[in-house]
């Protein structure tokens, strides 16, 4: 193709040349009265040659550059804006992607046992008594919705009498009321890693404790080989609404043996260690719900799971697409790719989003823990 290109290229200059060479001998022909007409005429029949040789010259270069330009426009743009249109459909992503592909499970949940301790002076409350403390502090979901923020009540247990509350909209605010704090907190902790895990990366040089700061997040994300990439994915937060309405679909809002027994707020499975065995389980099964001391580390484990296990990588993508895209975190649009959550898959997804329509769940996802400096003192 270039070689052809060439070729017409040589015979146009021919041409040219030999039109240009034609003037030049007619120009010294002319009588002299003729002279200044013609020498204007051939200025410009030079000129005009000379512009219209290079435009052919440089074409050939232009319209390559043009090409690989465009190429990579559509590689970068347009990939871009179909990867978003495949979050928002709730398609999975393409995985060409090294990141966020292997995971180290050494490590994984050290820091959550660790957490998992329950105070020896703990009484767990019943439901007038926490209804009670919280009309007291002004604590109602109404406020939250108005003011953004929710009072750091946090409750390590829930009350036994969740079943006996017949009332389904009051069983369902108190369900929420008790967990919104307990979201909030541990989303709040990973908002604060994920600053400073930003602050560190813009930084020419780190500090040796920055440096172990970074090294002990590898192995709460299980992340190999130190890839920052995959941590920076993996190290972020799960919208409010959907924590709520999986807690609430996993626990019948707080009623299931697993929530009462366990403080298994998310139906997590474990194949070893402490855990309680599903009444319908078949004989031969193995796992088990996983059981905790206090609710905090149910909700702690949670959020690890979602941010570690590789059958909620499209989540973690689709998640990191709204970032790249400046968008906001859209329970529903991430509630897509959360079908391997539970056997029943799409119909699993289904249920979740009409829990945070029908319960108006996004409600609570801008809003706040109360500072610090007002905190009232945790009920254990």
């Amino acid at each position: 193709m270039k070689n052809s290109i060439r070729i017409k290229l040589n015979e146009l200059f021919n041409e040219i040349f030999r039109v240009i060479s034609k003037k030049i001998s007619l120009f010294f022909k002319k009588n002299k009265k003729d002279t200044v007409t013609d020498y204007q005429k051939l200025s410009y029949t030079f000129l005009s040659s000379i512009v219209l040789i290079f435009s052919f010259f440089m074409w050939p270069i232009y319209s390559d550059y043009q090409k690989k330009n465009k190429e990579n426009m559509i590689e970068v743009t347009n990939k871009s804006k179909s990867d978003f249109e495949k979050v928002l459909d709730g398609e999975v992503l393409e995985k060409k992607s090294k990141i966020d592909q292997d995971l180290d499970l050494k490590n994984l949940y050290e820091d959550v046992f660790k957490s998992d301790e329950l105070p020896t002076d703990t009484v767990r409350l019943t439901a007038s008594t926490i209804q009670q403390l919280f009309k007291e502090t002004n604590y109602s979901l109404e406020n939250v919705r108005e003011t953004k923020l929710v009072k750091p009540i946090r409750l390590s247990l829930l009350p036994e009498e969740m079943k006996k509350i017949e009332n389904t909209k009051k069983r369902k605010t108190l369900f929420i009321q008790i967990v919104l704090p307990l979201i909030l907190e541990e989303n709040t902790k990973i908002k604060i890693d994920r600053i400073k895990l930003f602050n560190i990366l813009n930084k020419n040089n780190n500090t040796k404790k920055e440096k172990a700061w970074l090294k002990s997040k590898f192995k709460q994300y299980g992340v190999v080989n130190n890839d920052l990439s995959t941590l920076k994915v993996r190290m972020d937060v799960v919208p409010t609404s959907l924590a709520i309405a999986q807690a609430a679909k996993e626990t019948g809002w707080g009623t299931s043996r697993f929530a009462l027994e366990g403080n298994a707020l998310f139906g997590q499975w474990t194949w070893g260690g402490e855990g309680i065995k599903p009444s319908g389980a078949e004989s031969d099964s193995t796992h088990k719900v996983m059981k905790f001391k206090i609710l905090k580390s149910s909700v702690k484990a949670y959020l690890r799971n979602l941010n570690t296990h590789s059958s909620y990588r499209n989540f973690r993508m689709a998640r990191a697409e709204l970032r790249d895209e400046k968008s906001k975190l859209n329970s529903l649009i991430l509630a897509n790719h959360l079908d391997k959550y539970a056997e029943t898959g799409k119909e699993y997804v289904k249920i979740l989003k009409q829990i945070i329509k029908q319960n108006q769940l996004t409600d609570f996802d801008d809003v706040k823990l109360q500072p610090s400096s007002l905190q009232l003192k945790s009920l254990i």
